[in-house]
């Protein structure tokens, strides 16, 4: 799509929707701050009594931030609900416009246990997903979701969680039969060694692979089990594109799978982008566009490069370069 029938989606459709909201939203940032006011008045009261009848200071300093805490909480209840409800509608109208579906959630995680399986997704004890975007495009058969992923870690006294994932999960079904298993990752540096040898991909045989272009052996790690196959897959262009995929997300350690398993061409990608397609602040007026845009942007980015993530494969990017 221009983006000249961006702004039409959002002239016509979205801003006048969200304009109807406005009143409501006013309402509700209010009702949110005078929540937090008056838990904050409780909260005070609470500490100066127990001061006076000179309570240990922890109980004290609990009292006076538990207060506006909970005031806080119960005021953005209703707020959230808006928010949820603004962001179903904003991500629905884009991916409605690309042709694409969207959901909360996805209704099951499509590939996640294989991606695990081939080790481009860290082992988690909590997981999340959201923000599910299916369909076609440009003639391949394309899933996106996001992930948060959390292990639980112990300490001499509590128990807690810390995130080891939490960005995109897509993948791109293209015209074209992948055989042979391509396992593309992050490369260790002095722990390659070390990590080749305890590396698993669950039943799969895969072998190291070289890249041609010494900059991106740098950046990746290639195993595969048909070396001739994987460097097929792999051209410069193509590992361009991975790393472009990454900047343009502004994320970080993107790795992908070429994998025969559908039958067909398959590529899985994972990479660490951090929380997307979301609405932004509720204290913002809804009538400004940078919420649509920014979402419309983090998309784009994905939706764009598919067509060239996939030409190599599709094309016979060798068979191009040989005939110059």
């Amino acid at each position: 799509m221009t983006e000249q029938d961006w702004n039409t989606v959002w002239t016509e459709t979205l801003e006048p929707w969200l304009a109807g909201l406005e009143s409501d939203r006013k309402r509700l940032v209010l009702l949110r701050w005078r929540w937090t006011a008056g838990g904050m008045a409780l909260g005070i009261a609470a500490a100066v009594t127990l001061a006076w009848n000179n309570v240990e200071a922890a109980p004290i300093v609990i009292a006076a931030v538990l207060g506006p805490f909970l005031g806080y909480m119960i005021g953005s209840h209703a707020l959230g609900k808006m928010s949820k409800r603004i962001k179903a509608e904003l991500n629905t109208t884009i991916a409605g416009a690309l042709g694409l579906t969207y959901s909360p959630k996805p209704y099951s995680p499509a590939r996640f246990d294989r991606l695990r399986e081939f080790g481009l997704l860290p082992s988690s004890d909590r997981r999340k997903f959201e923000d599910h975007f299916a369909g076609e495009l440009d003639g391949c058969e394309f899933e996106l979701y996001e992930a948060h992923l959390e292990q639980r870690r112990r300490s001499k006294k509590r128990t807690y969680y810390v995130t080891v994932f939490r960005g995109v999960i897509i993948r791109i079904n293209f015209p074209r039969k992948v055989e042979g298993i391509t396992v593309i990752t992050r490369d260790a540096g002095w722990f390659n060694g070390i990590q080749s040898f305890a590396r698993g991909f669950g039943a799969h045989k895969l072998e190291r692979i070289g890249l041609v272009d010494p900059e991106f052996e740098k950046a990746f790690e290639v195993y595969g089990n048909d070396q001739v196959l994987a460097r097929y897959m792999l051209t410069p262009s193509f590992m361009e594109r991975l790393l472009a995929l990454e900047t343009s997300l502004n994320g970080k350690k993107v790795r992908a799978a070429f994998d025969e398993a559908s039958g067909e061409g398959e590529l899985l990608i994972a990479a660490e982008t951090g929380n997307l397609f979301e609405v932004g602040s509720m204290s913002k007026p809804l009538t400004e566009p940078g919420r649509f845009n920014r979402i419309v942007e983090e998309l784009g980015h994905i939706t764009g490069l598919i067509d060239l993530l996939v030409a190599p494969a599709r094309l016979g990017e060798h068979e191009a370069r040989q005939g110059e």
